[in-house]
C-alpha cells in the first residue's frame, strides 16, 4: 500500500489525553454505523483479520481499513470477537437514548407512566450492560437477573419517592427531576450488580506491556466507580437542561397549540445531547486505567505478594494497568 501499515489493535489517536480520548469514542460510537448491514459488517470484520495477516485484497486502500476498523470496534465484542446485539452496542446509545430520555422526561407527571418508563430504560441499561459485558469475568444469569431485577427496584423507589416528596413540598419544576433522580440512582445499582464478579474475585491487571502479574479486587472498584460516574454524566446535560427550557417554552402560545409534539420535540433536544455527551462521557477517564502497586502493598498483600513472585528478579513497575469496561 505504500504507507506506514496501521496497528489495528490500537486507537487512532493518542489516549493520554481527552482530547484523543473524545475523538476516538466520538469514531467508535457514531450511531450511523448502527444501520449498516451484517453482511457489510462481517465484511468489515474479514478485512481486518486478513490486513492484520498482510493478505488484504490488492489496492485496498488505507481509508477502507480504517472504515473496516471503525465498523468492527463499533459493533463486535472486544474480548469474543462476537457480533453484538445492535440495540446493546454503544453506538446505539443516541437514538436508544434519546428515545427513551425524551419519553421519560416528557411522561412524568403520573406514578404510571414514571414506573413504565423507568421499566423500559432499565431494561434498556441491562441490554446495554450485559452487550458489553467483560468476558474475562462472566456472569451468570441468575445474577443478570438479580441486577436488573434490583436496578428497577431502585429506580421506581427512587422515583416514586422523588415524586411524592418533591409533589407536596416543591414547585413544579423540581417534578421534571424525578426522572434523572431515579436514573442515577439505578446505575449505582446497576453497574456493580453486573460486575459483581470483578469486585469479588479481582480483575488482572497488568504491566505497561500488557504481561499480565496479579489481580486486583481494588482495581475493579475504581474502574467500576469511574464507569458509574460516566454513564451519570452522559445523561445529566439533557435530563437536567431541559426541564427548565420545557417547562419555560411550554408556557408560549404556539407551544400550547403543538401539544402533541411536545414530546418529539424533547427526544430531539435529548438527541442533541447525547451526541456530544455520549463520547465525552467514554472519554472522561482513560480506558486502560492504572492503580498504584504500592496500594496492593498496603490493601491487598495477597495479590501483591503474587506481583512480586510473578515479576521475579524484574523491579516491581510503579503502576499497574487494566482496562476499565464501559
Amino acid at each position: 500500500m505504500g504507507e506506514e501499515r496501521l496497528d489495528l489493535d490500537k486507537p487512532l489517536w493518542d489516549q493520554s489525553s481527552f482530547a484523543g480520548r473524545w475523538k476516538h469514542f466520538a469514531w467508535v460510537t457514531d450511531f450511523r454505523t448502527c444501520t449498516v448491514p451484517e453482511s457489510e459488517l462481517l465484511k468489515a470484520k474479514k478485512l481486518c483479520e486478513d490486513y492484520k495477516l498482510g493478505k488484504e485484497p490488492a489496492g485496498t486502500t488505507r481509508e477502507q481499513i480504517i472504515y473496516a476498523k471503525k465498523l468492527y470496534e463499533s459493533a463486535f465484542h472486544p474480548d469474543t470477537g462476537d457480533l453484538q446485539n445492535v440495540f446493546g452496542r454503544m453506538s446505539f446509545q443516541v437514538p436508544g437514548g434519546m428515545a427513551i430520555t425524551g419519553a421519560m422526561l416528557q411522561f412524568y407527571k403520573t406514578t404510571t407512566a414514571v414506573v413504565f418508563w423507568q421499566w423500559v430504560n432499565q431494561s434498556f441499561n441491562a441490554l446495554v450492560n450485559y452487550t458489553n459485558r467483560n468476558a474475562n469475568s462472566p456472569t451468570t444469569e441468575f445474577q443478570l437477573g438479580v441486577a436488573y431485577a434490583s436496578a428497577t427496584t431502585a429506580a421506581m423507589i427512587t422515583a416514586i419517592g422523588c415524586k411524592s416528596f418533591w409533589a407536596k413540598r416543591a414547585n413544579p419544576l423540581m417534578a421534571r427531576y424525578v426522572p434523572f433522580a431515579a436514573v442515577a440512582a439505578a446505575n449505582c445499582v446497576n453497574i456493580p450488580l453486573m460486575r459483581q464478579n470483578e469486585i469479588g474475585k479481582g480483575i488482572e491487571i497488568a504491566d505497561e506491556n500488557g504481561n499480565k502479574l496479579t489481580k486486583s479486587k481494588l482495581a475493579a472498584a475504581k474502574g467500576i466507580s469511574q464507569v458509574v460516574i460516566s454513564r451519570i454524566i452522559m445523561c445529566a446535560p439533557g435530563m437536567l437542561i431541559l426541564p427548565p427550557i420545557m417547562e419555560k417554552l411550554e408556557k408560549y402560545h404556539f407551544m400550547q397549540r403543538i401539544t402533541p409534539l411536545h414530546g418529539p420535540i424533547q427526544i430531539l433536544m435529548v438527541g442533541c445531547f447525547l451526541t456530544f455527551m455520549v463520547p465525552t462521557a467514554c472519554a472522561l477517564f482513560p480506558q486502560n486505567c492504572s492503580i498504584k502497586s504500592s496500594t496492593l502493598e498496603r490493601w491487598e498483600p495477597e495479590n501483591y505478594e503474587l506481583l512480586k513472585k510473578n515479576c521475579g528478579n524484574r523491579d516491581i513497575p510503579e503502576h499497574l494497568y487494566f482496562n476499565k469496561g464501559l
